[in-house]
């Protein structure tokens, strides 16, 4: 389980810095489309991180109650 754990950590540490770089490309091009993908990976930049705390959580709640019971 750790390392699998250890795998989806670093996949979510590379898929961070893809969004940061997409970011940073996007601001720079001046490009019709380029304003949409700036605020798509802006908002993903910002969802990405709150939704996995919270499934982490979640996951951490629902297993505390199973080894309760």
């Amino acid at each position: 389980m750790k390392k699998a754990k250890r795998i989806l950590a670093i996949l979510g540490v590379i898929l961070l810095v893809a969004l940061y770089g997409s970011t940073l490309v996007f601001a720079i091009f001046d490009h019709t489309k380029s304003l949409g993908f700036l605020k798509a990976s802006i908002a993903c930049t910002i969802l990405l991180p709150v939704l996995l705390y919270a499934y982490t959580l979640i996951y951490k709640l629902t297993k505390k109650k199973d080894r309760e019971d």
